[in-house]
């Protein structure tokens, strides 16, 4: 079985190296050492929600926190080929739903998208708390899938600035693909980017799923004047609950992250 994941802040295991020790503390040192209830000798990771990962065993476990030995540090690299998910507000918490699997799956962004059609809308107080819980959420799922990155949430964006988020990713060489039922294009023969220069930016894959009640011809005009390419999954419509999580899957198969 694999060792369970605690996050640090980003940045903060940059010093560390094994044979070293490291202290969880707060409400990572309560959830392993009083929820899991981790005891001496067991191993753990600890990542830094960035790349870097602590593989340790439990030390001591006390009111100061779990002390951990480090045995190795290993730094992930960052993808060649960005996978950002543009969800759609969604009721019910099916955008929710959305998210946590898609991080599971290997998301790297996500952005909330105020679409036409959403139920749901985010404005003033609401705007930040449910930003808030979209981050509890891949946070969750990035522990609970081992992730040693999680995945950013970018704030909302309306129709005017998806359109201009697709034109600057295409513009930079990667594609923006917005599921739709009556699109011709199989998303499983969508020509994909490839990695960058060395030290340049990964190139995004841009992932646009709609509301319940489905992307606006509008929008989907103004999506594909700014470049967006619009893709079929297969014979079934799904979820906006569904659709993204899938999707991701196959762009994750094609881009060999899960070979």
């Amino acid at each position: 079985m694999s060792a369970p994941v605690f996050l640090a802040p980003p940045g903060s295991l940059d010093d560390v190296a094994p044979g070293g020790t490291y202290t969880l503390e707060g409400a990572e040192a309560r959830h392993a050492g009083v929820v899991q209830r981790r005891a001496a000798g067991e191993r753990v990771d600890v990542v830094d929600c960035a790349g870097v990962r602590l593989e340790c065993t439990v030390a001591a476990v006390g009111g100061e926190g779990v002390r951990l030995d480090v045995v190795d540090v290993v730094r992930e690299p960052a993808p060649d080929v960005s996978l950002v998910l543009v969800q759609a507000l969604a009721k019910g918490d099916r955008d929710e739903l959305a998210i946590e699997a898609a991080t599971e799956v290997g998301v790297d962004a996500v952005l909330p998208w105020q679409a036409e059609r959403s139920v749901v809308v985010w404005r003033g107080d609401r705007a930040a708390k449910s930003r808030a819980r979209w981050l509890g959420t891949v946070r969750a799922a990035a522990k609970q899938s081992r992730r040693a990155r999680v995945p950013d949430v970018g704030l909302a964006v309306d129709g005017r600035a998806l359109a201009a988020r697709v034109a600057a990713t295409v513009a930079a060489g990667g594609v923006a693909l917005v599921l739709h039922e009556e699109a011709s294009a199989p998303l499983a023969d969508t020509p994909l980017p490839t990695a960058g220069e060395p030290g340049a930016p990964a190139p995004e894959v841009l992932v646009v799923v709609g509301p319940e009640g489905g992307i606006s011809p509008a929008e989907l005009g103004a999506l594909r004047d700014a470049g967006a390419v619009a893709v079929r999954l297969g014979p079934h419509v799904l979820r906006t609950s569904t659709a993204g999580p899938v999707a991701l899957a196959m762009l994750a198969q094609r881009l060999g992250r899960w070979g």
